[in-house]
């Protein structure tokens, strides 16, 4: 691609004509490995690819400021590890023969004791002075070529054009000497084809650097040049490209920029000017990037002379031919480098290629690159292995091949003649490995929703399609609200856009609904974790000392007083115990104990094993010692939760998934490390915390502290979600994990671990007034919190940046793993669980990662999410988000302030969640049990349309019945029903002082309902029935409301009663 244009020239280059040779050293070791192999490659296919050759001449021309691709200069560099300019080198059986400069020669010299031992050949060195024409020496040469045979077969390099007297000459005396002359190029191609470890690591090398450069230098600078609007030409792309690529240090790539050269010029083009061959260049026009225009990008580097290559096609505001078009070029992109498999033939690639093509998009055969790619190594272009549909050679392990597929001359029909005429290319350099080849390049993403972006003309900025909006979409700006008729037509389209999502959900849940079936809730029975046994015979009882209750702690049992008699009871068996004192100073102890049929017990295995004994519910004692009954409810209450704690772990830990081991880096592969770091929740323990170092290993994460039994291995594959937020306007900069499966972190059992460091010192100053804001010392510790805080973040940056890198890689690509950043302009506040926070989306969840308890909500998981409490006058509302799994409790945030209404609608739409607003909150546990007890009936009735508020308040008019709202199917007709079947009936409206969570402390002190429960519940069962004098239909309708007009439709047996609106469609 491009090789006309004068370039730095290849380091390489330059080296073996130093002034001085003392600089320089020849791999005496990768010497005589190579050329054995070299003899060996010419005597095992002498016939073949080497023409029948017996001797055979390499000559290299002077140095050229041209980028050029030479087979003479490949073999120096293979072979002596450097290029040597103006040299003759000629290979016989028995000699090797070496025409070059004095200088040269003082370089050369330490390879004939090589040569010696590896090929017993002898090395003869023919000096050339600086005013020969060198015509002597080359007979002195000839001379020894025939004396081994008269006439022999020479082999050259025919190809390359000689440049240079002494060239031309040696090209002259050969011609001139009666010699049977072959070309040996293709031997020269068969034996750099295979690679050994150390050309695959410069590959490696080189290949890093140019998906870097593409990643975090080209994608930025197009989407900064497309954001701003600015005009750039490709040329001045092509040059700004080609610095970077030259310097590696600008984007944080540790490659010495001597070792480094470009392949070719940097290839920029646009506007319906393209070219798709190895020898386009970048014109003087200006970046086209208006809507339904196409870029392509092409850029290659080079490390110790070897190649690598990537080439990506971006897509603004693509049409669905553009769209297509790029789709099936991925797909058979995908599938020539599959076919790139050891004992495949080379034309097996294009074949794939081409019969997804053919698939998928017929009509673009016609436009298909005549070939997949070709070999890449010291050459750019390995001519004898291209991948086009007749090349029958056999693929081998170490093979590099730049596999680069494309259409060109597609035509598109577009407003803008620039963009009507377009063409798509992909190109990535890969390794074929002993089973599966290797992407080198796949750190830069050819994946359609990082090279497909969205430009709106209205809008500020343009937004990359992925299933997150930007910023300026979703809150919209003053700029943006230029009229009121634009933000009506913008909530027009919302409200299209939901109803077409109302109607594709209600039928993705249909269909999910009748795939669960008859599936039960049933998880099997529940393994009981150990018998209750507190002694094992009676002779193990402690010798009571007083006639009064006693608290064993040491075989966990509690002994009461009964009939004259120590009775043990194990502390497992405890629900409650409590104590009160009256006015006598009596004082009562009260113990509730689990028996079967209460709540919470249902489950109790011990119970199960016993269900057909007696049990005793609860017993009560009198004392008169005050202190005596204190003492013992304390001690209770104490063992009590110390044995439950043991047992809550125990449980724990029996439904870990067995995570697989880590394998700890090698010493070659040094472990990426962030220290200092904390981690939450938090190690047991009383000691002082900590810190730790986080490092990344072969398959997972470890975190350690200087204390041995302070250690959490998180495995890549358990990660489900990665983030990393710096610290901008809080006091901390987190990375977090959730995970797919439990681990645990000391005694605690947790699906969500994160590391953070505090970029800010809490200090506060004792004594003192307030300081002034021009207070030197004032001013220095601010710039120094700066300093402290940008270091931070910059340090987590680079650590995230490096582990990207490394998922990228095709040994974890399948876990697509990316550290995800929360978007801060989306964010809200709102009360998830018991304090307000503040709450943001990323690009796969909703996440709240500052305050404790953590809040990470997948996007994917969504089923809708129901705005609550939405009304005129309302200064804060509810969110209710309900999953897929209607088994799973739904997850609410309270208290979102109003404002934030409009841009969480537009969120929701944007990233293609169903939303609906109610102004009551809903009961949904009901609501659950009632879809769950009967899906078809859900699906009947509407689906989630019961939810939908405008619907709801258009059927209100039609009919009584109507206005009832939703009533499960389980809920009878309360002609029929009795007193206490209405008190069974649970509102599916519930108050928000009713949504306050248990503590654990309150399951413990539960006794039974007390008496203001009992009077609150007796006095709304007198409100729910009326008075005596209240009609049947006055009670019906009164009960009714508290329900909540906002339900699904009533289930009916017959059709719709009066003229209501017909029933919605069956979903089949």
């Amino acid at each position: 691609m491009g090789e006309q244009r004068n370039v730095k020239g290849n380091a390489s280059n330059a080296k073996a004509s130093a002034s001085t040779a003392g600089g320089y050293t020849i791999n005496l070791e990768n010497f005589s490995k190579r050329l054995k192999m070299l003899y060996s490659h010419w005597k095992e296919f002498k016939n073949d690819v080497w023409g029948g050759s017996e001797v055979f001449s390499v000559a290299t021309p002077p140095p050229s400021d041209d980028l050029r691709y030479l087979k003479s200069s490949a073999l120096n560099v293979w072979l002596i590890g450097y290029e040597f300019p103006d040299t003759i080198m000629v290979f016989m059986k028995k000699e090797i023969h070496f025409l070059c400069s004095p200088k040269k020669v003082s370089l050369l010299e330490v390879v004939k004791k090589s040569a010696k031992d590896a090929v017993k050949v002898e090395v003869v060195m023919h000096v050339k002075a600086k005013n020969d024409d060198g015509a002597s020496l080359m007979d002195d040469i000839l001379k020894a070529v025939r004396a081994e045979s008269h006439d022999l077969v020479f082999g050259h390099i025919a190809r390359e054009t000689p440049e240079g007297n002494l060239l031309e000459m040696w090209d002259e005396k050969l011609r001139n000497a009666n010699l049977q002359l072959v070309d040996v190029t293709n031997g020269f191609s068969n034996l750099f084809a295979v690679k050994d470890a150390s050309e695959i690591t410069n590959v490696k090398k080189a290949a890093y650097l140019t998906s870097s450069v593409m990643k975090h230098f080209v994608v930025p600078k197009l989407e900064k040049i497309i954001d701003e609007e600015k005009k750039v030409t490709h040329s001045s792309l092509m040059d700004d490209t080609e610095k970077v690529i030259l310097e590696p240090a600008k984007i944080k790539v540790k490659l010495k920029a001597d070792n480094v050269d470009i392949c070719y010029p940097p290839i920029f083009q646009s506007g319906g000017e393209f070219d798709l061959k190895p020898s386009a260049t970048s014109n003087d026009d200006n970046l086209f990037y208006d809507s339904t225009s196409v870029i392509i990008c092409a850029i290659g580097s080079r490390y110790n002379s070897y190649c690598s290559n990537v080439a990506r096609t971006f897509l603004i505001d693509a049409n669905s031919v553009q769209s297509k078009a790029y789709e099936v070029l991925l797909k058979a992109h995908d599938a020539a480098i599959a076919a790139l498999r050891p004992g495949n033939k080379a034309s097996d690639a294009y074949i794939a290629a081409l019969s997804i093509v053919k698939n998928e998009a017929p009509e673009f055969v016609p436009n298909l690159t005549k070939s997949a790619g070709t070999g890449l190594g010291l050459e750019f272009r390995e001519s004898s292995l291209s991948l086009n549909g007749k090349n029958d050679k056999i693929l081998k392990s170490g093979m590099i091949f730049n596999v680069s597929l494309g259409f060109q001359n597609l035509q598109t029909e577009t407003k803008n003649p620039k963009a009507q005429k377009f063409c798509v290319l992909l190109g990535d350099t890969v390794i074929i490995g002993e089973s599966v080849p290797e992407v080198v390049t796949s750190t830069s993403s050819k994946a359609v929703k990082d090279v497909a972006y969205s430009f709106n003309e209205d809008d500020e900025e343009p937004v990359k399609v992925k299933s997150m909006p930007n910023a300026a979409d979703a809150f919209p700006s003053k700029a943006n609200l230029r009229s009121v008729n634009h933000e009506v037509s913008k909530e027009e389209l919302r409200r299209q856009h939901q109803a077409a999502l109302a109607r594709r959900k209600n039928e993705e849940t249909a269909r999910r609904l009748a795939g669960v079936g008859s599936e039960s809730a049933n998880n099997g029975p529940m393994k009981p974790s150990g018998e209750l046994i507190a002694y094992k015979n009676v002779n193990d009882l402690p010798p009571p000392r007083d006639f009064m209750i006693q608290v064993d702690q040491k075989n966990e049992a509690i002994l009461l007083p009964i009939y004259g008699r120590m009775v043990p009871f194990h502390i497992a068996t405890v629900k409650t115990v409590s104590s009160q004192q009256d006015t006598s100073r009596t004082c009562y102890i009260r113990i509730i104990f689990n028996v079967p049929g209460a709540p919470f017990a249902q489950h109790d295995p011990n119970l199960q094993k016993f269900h057909d004994s007696i049990y005793v519910k609860e017993v009560s004692f009198h004392s008169k010692d005050p202190r005596h009954i204190s003492e013992v409810v304390q001690l209770i209450k104490t063992l009590r939760r110390q044995v439950a704690s043991r047992e809550s772990e125990k449980a724990e830990r029996a439904t870990l998934v067995t995570q697989e081991k880590l394998q700890l880096a090698g010493a070659k592969f040094k472990p990426i490390r962030l220290s200092d770091l904390w981690i939450r929740p938090v190690f047991g323990g009383r000691g002082r915390k900590l810190s730790g170092t986080l490092e990344a290993h072969t398959n997972g994460f470890r975190y350690a502290t200087s204390r041995p039994d302070e250690r959490v291995d998180i495995m890549f594959r358990n990660i489900k979600h990665a983030f990393f937020q710096p610290a901008e306007k809080e006091m901390i900069t987190l990375l977090h994990f959730h995970l797919h499966n439990h681990i645990m972190v000391g005694n605690k059992k947790t699906k969500d671990v994160q590391f953070y460091v505090e970029v800010m010192d809490v200090v506060q100053t004792i004594g003192g007034g307030k300081r002034s804001a021009y207070d030197p010392d004032e001013i220095e510790e601010e710039q120094r919190e700066r300093d402290r805080k940008n270091k931070i973040n910059m340090d987590f940056q680079n650590f995230v940046n490096r582990i990207n890198d490394l998922w990228g890689t095709p040994q974890f690509k399948s876990l697509d793993l990316e550290f995800d950043q929360p978007l801060r302009e989306l964010g809200f506040h709102g009360v998830p669980h018991k304090s307000s926070a503040f709450i943001v989306p990323t690009s796969t969840c909703l996440v709240e990662l500052v305050e404790l308890p953590f809040v990470v909500i997948t996007l994917s998981e969504i089923e809708i999410v129901n705005l609550e409490r939405v009304g005129l006058g309302q200064k804060n509302f509810d969110m209710t988000i309900v999953f897929k799994d209607f088994k799973r409790d739904v997850m609410r945030i309270d208290s979102i302030p109003t404002s934030s209404l409009d841009g969480i609608k537009e969120w929701l739409d944007t990233t293609d969640l169903k939303y609906y607003e109610s102004r009551l909150n809903l009961n949904w546990r009901q609501i659950l049990k009632t879809i769950t007890d009967d899906p078809e009936q859900f699906i009947e009735d509407g689906g989630w349309e019961f939810l939908n508020l405008e619907a709801s308040d258009s059927d209100s008019g039609h009919s009584q019945e109507s206005d009832q709202g939703y009533e499960p199917s389980d809920v009878q007709s309360d002609s029929g029903g009795s007193d206490d079947e209405d008190d069974d009936i649970e509102s599916l409206v519930e108050s928000e002082d009713d949504e306050e969570d248990e503590t654990d402390e309150d399951l413990e002190e539960d006794e039974g309902k007390t008496w203001e429960e009992l009077e609150r519940e007796a006095s709304n069962a007198d409100r729910e029935k009326g008075h005596e004098s209240d009609s049947e239909e006055d009670r019906k309708r009164r009960k009714m409301k508290a329900f909540g007009k906002s339900r699904p439709p009533e289930r009916r047996p017959g059709g719709r009663p009066g003229g209501g609106p017909p029933k919605k469609p069956r979903f089949r």
